[in-house]
C-alpha cells in the first residue's frame, strides 16, 4: 500500500475532482469575474511563496556544479521544445487541442520538490539538484513565455516583446519579492510548511477551475475525446522516454559521476504543474489554457511513477557501484 501511494499522486484527485466541478458548474458572468480576479491574485501569491520559499545558501552549495546546470536547462529549455514541436506535428492532424497542449507542457521549467526528493532517493547529488531545479523555475518564468510566444503565437493581442515584459513583470516581480523578503518572512515560512503548501495547492485547484470553467464553456469536450486522452498518454510517455534516455546517453558521454547523472536525469526530465497553471493562465486566454492543461496533468501523474521506481532502481544500485 505504501508503495502504491508513493506511485500515485492524491494531489491528482483533487484535481480530477476540480475538473468535473468546471465541467458540471463552469463559473459564468459575475462568478466568472470574481474567479478571475481570485485567480490574478493566486498567481502573485504563488510566485510570491515560490521565491520565499528558495533558499539561497542552498544554491550556492550546489552552484559549483555549473556545467551540469547547463545540461539541465538545455533539456528543459531546448531538448524538450524540439520534441515538443515534433509531438505536435504528430498528433495536431488528430487532436489539435492535444497537441497544443504537449507542446506547451515541453515549454515548462522544471518541478522543484519532487526533483529533489527523487534525486535524494536515487543517491545523487542533492545540492546539485537543488541549484539546478530552482535556477530552471526562475528561468522559466521569462523563459517558458517567450518560447510560447515564438512556437504558439502566444503574443497576448499584442507585440512578442510586450507580451514577454508583461507575463515577465507579472510572475517574476512577486517571485523576487518574496525572496528578498526571505530574511524577514523565512522563518515563518519554514515553520508553517503544512500552511504554505496547503495555500499552494489550494491556488492551483483555483487556478485550474477557473480555467477550465473557461475551457468548457468554449467547448472544450466537444472538441477533445477518450482518444484525444489517449494520445495526450501516449505522446507524453513517447516524449520521457525519450528524454530519460539521451540525458543518461549525454552524462554518461560526458563521463560524468552516477551522482550527477541522476540530477540530469530527474531535473532535466521533470515539467512542474504547479508552475504550468499560472504560467498558461498568466500567457494565454482563460479559456485556451484551460484547454492546454490536459495533458499537463496526465503527464504529471506519469513522471511520477516513472521516476519513482527510476529513483529506486538507482538506490538499489547503489552498493554494487
Amino acid at each position: 500500500m505504501a508503495r502504491l501511494r508513493s506511485l500515485f499522486d492524491p494531489f491528482l484527485l483533487a484535481l480530477l475532482a476540480t475538473v468535473l466541478a468546471a465541467t458540471l458548474l463552469p463559473a459564468t458572468g459575475t462568478a466568472k469575474i470574481v474567479f478571475d480576479w481570485l485567480g490574478d491574485i493566486a498567481i502573485l501569491l504563488l510566485f510570491f511563496l515560490h521565491g520565499a520559499k528558495l533558499s539561497r545558501a542552498a544554491i550556492i552549495e550546489g552552484a559549483g556544479k555549473w556545467k551540469l546546470h547547463l545540461a539541465v536547462l538545455a533539456t528543459s529549455f531546448l531538448l524538450y521544445p524540439l520534441l515538443g514541436v515534433a509531438a505536435r506535428a504528430a498528433v495536431a492532424p488528430a487532436a489539435p487541442v492535444i497537441a497544443d497542449g504537449l507542446l506547451f507542457l515541453t515549454l515548462l521549467p522544471s518541478t522543484v520538490q519532487s526533483s529533489i526528493a527523487f534525486t535524494s532517493i536515487a543517491g545523487g547529488n542533492v545540492p546539485a539538484a537543488i541549484a539546478s531545479a530552482s535556477l530552471s523555475n526562475i528561468v522559466g518564468i521569462l523563459v517558458t513565455p517567450l518560447l510560447a510566444a515564438l512556437l504558439m503565437g502566444a503574443s497576448g493581442g499584442g507585440g512578442t516583446a510586450d507580451s514577454i515584459l508583461k507575463v515577465g513583470g507579472q510572475l517574476l516581480l512577486p517571485f523576487l519579492a518574496g525572496h528578498f523578503a526571505r530574511p524577514l518572512i523565512g522563518g515563518l515560512v519554514e515553520r508553517h510548511r503544512a500552511l504554505v503548501f496547503r495555500v499552494d495547492r489550494g491556488s492551483i485547484l483555483l487556478l485550474v477551475y477557473s480555467a477550465f470553467s473557461a475551457a468548457v464553456v468554449e467547448g472544450i469536450w466537444r472538441r477533445t475525446d477518450v482518444g484525444g486522452l489517449a494520445l495526450a498518454a501516449l505522446g507524453g510517455l513517447v516524449i520521457l522516454a525519450l528524454v530519460l534516455w539521451l540525458s543518461r546517453l549525454a552524462a554518461r558521454r560526458l563521463g560524468w559521476p552516477v551522482a550527477d547523472e541522476i540530477v540530469l536525469r530527474f531535473c532535466g526530465s521533470k515539467k512542474s504543474l504547479v508552475s504550468g497553471v499560472p504560467l498558461a493562465a498568466a500567457i494565454f486566454p482563460a479559456g485556451q489554457a484551460g484547454m492546454l492543461l490536459l495533458p499537463l496533468m496526465i503527464f504529471h501523474q506519469m513522471q511520477l511513477m516513472i521516476c519513482s521506481v527510476l529513483a529506486r532502481r538507482y538506490a538499489e544500485a547503489a552498493p554494487r557501484r
